[in-house]
């Protein structure tokens, strides 16, 4: 059954939910015009977005001043021209870039429509990128429109950018409007204004609450600036102050602040400064330099025929490829790497600034470009980060690539396993529990000291985010030298959410940095070690909440993001963020990583594609995560509230996700009736595990389709794509590309799916109904166990210790090499359930790898179980990497596995 709410899910409809308030307005004012409503109604609706308005620079005050004029005055028909004005202009945007569209008595020609389309081949961008500056400060508020005009007096035709200013007058009002304004870019803070806000209403409340900050004896524009940075790091803030300006500055405080002022005495210098930090941040390095080379004459005596596309424009064969891409794309193709250009491998010039502004964006130290996807960025930090026989507590779970890289290295994998969703067939992520288990175990066998790395993915495919900060500072505890690297490939966008930036490892480390620096920490540490006593036992830690000694703690802590998942850079486009204090230990290793693995000809248009991102994210990235996270609780919503599609079809909620012991904070769903802002932050907070809103798990089974079927279906009957499947579920993710016309076809083609199902049990009879159920009793019922790592064989285990399962996984791996000592057992047959129940062992020669999602379910030297094998009997994926069904599964011979234990 659909679940039952009261839409308190608003509380993070902030984008969209303007828009359709604006729409209602028109609705209403359409409506008393015609004599079919009332003014009341209207006036109502007006008022209610009265406080919310002023965070915006559009209508601004002198439209909505004479909107409500033309309502006081009952000039009905003018108060319905101009609210679908005001709503079309917000709908189109077309305000950015037509100055008339704010005078109140200017309309457009029916000749004149918004430029809303995407700028056709060949045509090249004139209007200016437009932005939104946010004013705080004491000034009375009926002054406020003299100085939005004084401060738009200073703009120049030759200014790169275009903004509005707005004005707010209160510490909360300045925290609001940051929130729910995501074309804000810049703040100007003009000491002196007062905490509260002079509304009272519940949407304030409601977004001001969970945010912990209360009126304290601190009131200053500097606790201001470091409020808004918590939040939103990406944003410049300037400020204006009328005292010791010069100790101020020295003032650590202002680590915040990008710049300060005395007063308002030099306006311009503070105009061309907000312009100057925007284009601080849309500077490309690497793409304007491409630009700039793909418009000089080129002679190209290199290995790369298809630059310049003479080769291609020149053809009459494949002339159309040239006209399907466009001149620029062979004219910025190069191999070359001198001639203002720069090399991916040992960037000197634009790349290597590219990469800094990376660092900076995404809260890194340090940042590599890879062109190879993230299965090479893993593969790089694991390569860089560990050596033979370094043992790595691993995620069995996690994406191949990281166990490959444990082959390459010859690291040894302590697998450890996250929690089963059994009933979907899927896996969620490994318990804080799990982990300081193993770490423990390796502890009382005298092994730490060889434990250099904790390798886990967040989030996970279906959404599972750690909670990071708490899971370094308690692996720390143990391990104060523990190397973490969290693949976050499928979450790079989450630096641009504070629902979601806590839970990224550079958003939690940097946190951790600023926890090691307070003198608190110390003595929240002494605190802890004196209720422990000297020689706590092992179960004592595993149900404490340990606190790491500040003093003793090496933070080192590598992420790794598929930009290309989740930001507009093309595929296979990676970036590997580094922060540690101790790499310039490892930095040679990382050179060496990249020479191993980054190609020599890596692809200028996806380095470029790499540095725009990091541009578009930085300016718009925080809206644009905002607008995916609504677009995915309205698929919730629309999915699980439809009479129709919910008998058949539903996405998952976050208890049915994550298990209630790692919901601390007592979090349901984003659809429950108790939802509200408060309670998602609570969450993020607390919570063990916390689910990603963007990914959403549409349960098909109970249509009596698996996964890959459904996916298959949407794909080829309805254009729909997505990527991961479970037995009886697909992943829906929206990004930031998503719109709601995405949505609405997303409902119309699952309604449609509905009325055939409903149509064939309804013509085929009881047969049909009874086929029907057993089909979705299979799926939905009849699911296989989820296997758990059996073990490494003992002849790959030599070295480990008498508890603890870390294997070597090389000498497993590359032992298969040889032919002679490898067989082929049919995984359906007599042969393979006789080696299972009398012997001898089956012991995997491969990594047998189902796909997606990617992780193995048998990796070399691995004895396999009958739980392995019944799963891998009821797989019901078409690809699964590493098994051959003509031949059956890869085993190393038992008469090899006794000669190797013979040695």
């Amino acid at each position: 059954m659909p679940r039952e709410t009261k839409h308190n899910d608003q509380f993070l409809l902030i984008h969209s939910a303007r828009a359709d308030n604006w729409r209602e307005i028109t609705t209403l004012a359409d409506a008393w015009a015609a004599k079919q409503g009332e003014r009341a109604a209207l006036e109502g609706a007006l008022a209610a977005l009265s406080a919310s308005e002023e965070y915006h620079a559009y209508p601004g005050a002198r439209l909505l001043g004479a909107l409500s004029e033309r309502i006081a005055s009952n000039d009905a028909g003018g108060a319905a021209k101009l609210a679908r004005r005001i709503s079309n202009g917000l709908l189109t945007r077309v305000y950015r870039g037509r100055p008339a569209e704010w005078d109140v008595h200017d309309e457009m020609s029916p000749s004149e429509v918004a430029d809303v389309m995407p700028t056709a081949t060949g045509e090249t961008g004139a209007r200016r990128p437009y932005f939104e500056v946010l004013f705080v400060n004491s000034q009375p508020a009926a002054r406020w429109p003299a100085l939005a005009g004084e401060i738009r007096r200073l703009r120049r035709p030759e200014d790169t950018f275009i903004y509005e200013p707005i004005f707010v007058g209160s510490f909360e009002d300045a925290l609001c409007a940051a929130i729910v304004n995501p074309d804000i870019v810049s703040v100007v803070l003009a000491e002196g204004f007062p905490y509260r806000s002079r509304y009272d209403v519940p949407v304030l409340r409601s977004v001001l609450d969970p945010l912990a900050e209360s009126e304290t004896a601190d009131k200053s524009a500097l606790r201001l600036a470091r409020t808004l940075k918590r939040i939103r790091p990406e944003l410049d803030i300037y400020l204006l102050s009328d005292r010791e300006v010069e100790k101020l500055a020295g003032d650590s405080a202002a680590d915040a602040v990008r710049r300060i002022f005395y007063a308002v005495e030099e306006p311009l210098e503070l105009h061309l400064a907000i312009l100057e930090g925007v284009q601080a941040r849309y500077e490309t390095p690497f793409f304007d330099n491409l630009k700039n080379y793909a418009r000089r004459p080129i002679g190209t005596f290199h290995a790369l025929p298809i630059a310049r596309g003479k080769s291609v424009f020149h053809s009459d064969w494949i002339r159309d490829m040239g006209e399907f891409y466009g001149i620029n794309l062979f004219l910025a193709e190069s191999s070359a790497t001198t001639g203002g250009l720069d090399s991916l491998l040992e960037p000197t010039g634009n790349i290597k600034r590219s990469q800094e502004m990376a660092a900076r964006a995404f809260g890194a130290d340090h940042v590599f470009f890879v062109t190879n996807g993230t299965s090479t960025s893993n593969k790089m930090a694991v390569q860089a980060l560990l050596a033979p026989g370094d043992i790595a507590v691993v995620d069995r779970n996690c994406h191949k690539s990281h166990h490959y890289g444990m082959v390459l290295t010859g690291a040894q994998p302590y697998y450890v396993e996250a929690f089963p969703m059994t009933e979907y067939s899927m896996y969620g992520a490994v318990p804080l529990d799990t982990i300081k288990r193993a770490l423990l175990a390796l502890r009382a066998e005298g092994r730490l000291e060889r434990v250099k790395l904790l390798d886990l993915t967040n989030c996970t495919f279906d959404g599972h985010m750690y909670n990071v900060r708490r899971v370094m500072e308690e692996c720390l505890a143990i391990k104060p030298d523990l190397i973490f690297l969290w693949d976050e490939a499928w979450s790079g966008f989450a630096r641009f959410s504070p629902f979601l930036r806590p839970r990224t490892a550079m958003g939690a480390a940097t946190e951790i940095e600023e926890w090691l620096r307070d003198p608190a920490s110390m003595k929240a540490y002494e605190n802890q070690q004196e209720a422990l006593g000297k020689k706590p036992s092992d179960n004592k830690l595993l149900s404490t909440r340990l606190i790491p000694d500040p003093r003793q703690v090496r933070l080192r802590v590598y992420q790794t993001n598929s930009t290309h998942k989740s930001m507009s850079a093309i595929r296979q486009g990676s970036m590997l963020l580094v922060k540690d204090v101790d790499f310039p230990t490892v930095e040679a290793q990382f050179h060496e990583a990249v020479f191993t693995h980054a190609s020599t000809s890596p692809n200028q248009q996806l380095i470029a594609s790499l540095d725009t991102a990091r541009r578009q994210m930085e300016l718009e990235g925080y809206g644009l995560v905002m607008n995916a996270i609504e677009i995915a609780l309205k698929i919730r919503r629309a999915i699980n509230e439809h009479p129709l599609i919910s008998k058949y079809f539903r996405v998952l909620g976050a208890d049915e996700m994550i298990p209630a012991p790692f919901r601390q904070s007592g979090f349901t769903d984003y659809l429950a009736t108790e939802a509200t802002w408060a309670t998602v932050v609570k969450a993020m907070r607390e919570d063990e595990f916390y689910l990603d809103p963007t990914r959403m798990t549409l349960v098909c089974g109970r249509a009596g389709f698996d996964g890959t079927q459904f996916k298959g279906l949407l794909a080829s009957a309805y254009g729909i794509q997505l990527n991961k499947t479970s037995r009886n579920s697909v992943l829906l993710q929206s990004n930031i590309n998503n719109t709601r016309s995405d949505v609405a076809h997303l409902v119309r083609v699952l309604v449609e799916i509905c009325h055939v199902i409903e149509k064939r049990l309804a013509d085929g009879g009881e047969a049909e109904r009874t086929a029907f159920k057993a089909r979705v009793k299979s799926l939905m019922t009849d699911v296989p166990d989820l296997p758990n790592f059996s073990r490494f064989h003992d002849v790959f285990r030599r070295d480990a210790g008498k508890t603890t399962p870390e294997g070597n996984i090389r000498e497993a791996f590359f032992g298969a090499y040889d032919p002679s000592i490898c067989e082929y057992v049919p995984l359906f047959g007599a042969e393979c359930d006789r080696r299972l129940s009398k012997g001898p062992e089956m012991v995997s020669a491969n990594f047998v790898i189902p796909y997606p999602p990617g992780f193995p379910i048998m990796v070399p030297g691995q004895v396999l179980t009958q739980e392995t094998i019944d799963f891998m009997r009821k797989l019901d994926v078409k690809e699964i990497h590493g098994y051959e069904k003509a031949k059956g599964l890869k085993l190393l011979l038992p008469d090899a596995i006794a000669a190797r234990a013979r040695r």
